[in-house]
């Protein structure tokens, strides 16, 4: 089995710390599911100040069709609509981005 790791940055904003620490100590069992259906796993969410870090592995056979039903999923988009008020995209972001993807600089299995 082949993984694809993935490590993403975005801001949050510093008055929303506490309400999206409380949400994602239970994050809607739809979410969990959709995420498991498109190959993920050892998801994590990370922060240090005002910087979220995720975390997670890919270990499908196609990760931008993955993505897409992930996107796609009526609970997830409902997730976001919560979420996505509560983070500030990096500046340095790619077209297409929300949270940030950085490189891998090293690895041990």
């Amino acid at each position: 089995m082949s993984v694809k790791r993935i490590c993403s940055l975005i801001n949050i904003k510093p008055e929303t710390i506490v309400e999206y620490e409380r949400i994602h100590a239970n994050v809607w069992p739809d979410v969990l599911a959709g995420l498991k259906r498109a190959n993920v796993q050892n998801y994590s969410i990370y922060r240090f100040n005002e910087i979220l870090v995720s975390y997670m592995e890919y270990i499908g056979d196609n990760y931008d069709e993955d993505m897409a039903k992930i996107a796609a999923d009526p609970s997830t988009q409902e997730w976001w609509k919560v979420t996505a008020p509560m983070q500030i995209p990096l500046a340095e972001k790619l077209d297409g981005e929300w949270w940030h993807a950085i490189p891998e600089v090293f690895h041990l299995d």
